[in-house]
């Protein structure tokens, strides 16, 4: 048999071993009450474990060892964090553990009680030649439940990963929701290749400065191309020459230090995402909406929280441009309802969760996972792969989902600590 001590882990866990005369390996019964709290830090695998071993009842730790020499090689004679091991779980008994004061630990002794058809579940599941995932081949016979659930608890687990960004995010802005929103949203208005530009311009340029000129969109705009490092140069057209002009009195008021003009990106890019019409988008947002945040909060429907980037007034110049100075065919620079949909996935629905569990209100968790299911699903590979092992994907709650899985568990083989490795592994 070939298997890591995590299958031995699993087998205890859920006692899926054969629990007729169970002894020792010197004979003594044992009786199992509970198998323990795993233990995913230092120190034994499991925690609390309470056990009838002869005629004494014992609450303590249990140790999980492929082999029982394990026990030494690992070092966990002399180390105290051991002291209070009750048993020891083994595949193979294949030299007695003695302890320190001479007793010899109690140890249960596997190798006979693990069913050759849990084994070959297991096997075929994690060394399995599979091309997508591993259970690729029996996912279908889970029952929607177990999956609905599984993914469930997944997709809380991305969001829950996610979020320490945010508030290590909100920690350096002294816990400025509206501040860290504004950083984060920006960031996203790169769309990967121009992600890291803008979100270094949000941080150049705060939102209070912003503020100050709402009621003034040439000035709002010139900060923004300006802070982005795009006016340091001689225009031919009017407009780019105003904004510069703006620029000049507002940098020296505000000490502002524009970002390098290098960092962002138009090769291999549609004209409409150039970061030149995504930071105009940007502009006309930032003098629509103040205060974005406060509005997220309190907004619940998805349709008006989609108004807020319909019907940007978006300066005309962009009209008939996609760079300055470079006139172009007439067209709209509105943001797409894709665009929309991703800016509401990975910003709006990461701080409602962000803002509930920082905040220890189930209100706000809630609508951010309402809100995954008024969103379509995203369409890449892992999606569509899963889509033709016949799992339903039907909106952004499902596809977050399942690319959690796949990145988390199914690319690192966590069949065990998956609820639906667990449920084929334990189907007759």
């Amino acid at each position: 048999m070939f298997f890591t001590e995590d299958f031995i882990h699993y087998v205890w866990k859920f006692r899926l071993f054969d629990r007729d005369n169970l002894r020792t390996t010197t004979g003594e019964n044992i009786e199992v009450f509970s198998a323990g709290l795993p233990n995913s830090d230092s120190g034994p695998d499991f925690h609390n474990a309470r056990l009838r071993i002869g005629d004494t009842t014992w609450a303590g730790n249990v140790e999980i060892h492929i082999n029982s020499s394990d026990w030494h090689k690992h070092k966990h004679t002399n180390d105290n964090a051991y002291k209070n091991v009750i048993l020891h779980v083994v595949y193979r008994d294949d030299d007695p553990t003695i302890l320190p004061d001479g007793r010899r630990l109690p140890t249960l002794e596997l190798k006979e009680r693990i069913s050759p058809e849990l084994y070959n579940r297991y096997h075929h599941l994690v060394y399995g030649e599979q091309q997508f995932i591993p259970c690729e081949g029996s996912i279908h016979a889970v029952d929607d439940m177990t999956l609905r659930n599984w993914l469930t608890r997944v997709l809380v687990e991305r969001l829950e990963k996610r979020s320490a960004a945010v508030m290590a995010a909100l920690d350096k802005n002294r816990g400025d929701w509206e501040e860290t929103f504004y950083q984060f949203l920006a960031a996203q208005f790169g769309f990967k290749t121009n992600a890291l530009p803008f979100e270094l311009l949000a941080k150049s340029l705060p939102q209070l400065t912003l503020a100050k000129h709402k009621d003034n969109p040439l000035q709002i705009e010139a900060l923004i191309f300006g802070q982005a490092g795009m006016l340091d140069e001689d225009f031919k057209d009017e407009y780019p020459e105003k904004l510069k002009e703006e620029y000049r009195f507002l940098r020296k008021k505000y000490s502002l230090n524009p970002i390098e003009k290098h960092l962002w990106k138009f090769m291999r890019m549609r004209p409409q995402n150039f970061p030149t019409i995504r930071l105009a988008q940007f502009a006309a947002l930032i003098v629509k909406s103040n205060h974005l945040f406060s509005k997220v909060l309190d907004i619940k429907d998805v349709t008006q929280l989609k108004k807020l980037f319909t019907g940007l007034d978006i300066n005309p110049y962009w009209e008939n441009h996609y760079r300055f100075d470079a006139e172009s065919k007439p067209s709209s620079k509105s943001l797409g309802e894709s665009s929309i949909n991703i800016l509401l996935l990975n910003t709006f629905v990461l701080f409602l969760f962000s803002y509930g569990k920082h905040n220890q209100q189930e209100y706000y968790i809630n609508r951010s996972l309402k809100l995954l299911e008024q969103l379509p699903a995203e369409n890449n590979h892992i999606v569509t792969n899963f889509g033709a092992l016949g799992i339903k994907v039907g909106t952004a709650f499902d596809s977050q989902a399942l690319l959690e899985l796949k990145n988390s568990y199914c690319g690192h083989k966590k069949c065990l600590q998956c609820g639906v490795g667990n449920k084929i592994l334990r189907m007759t």
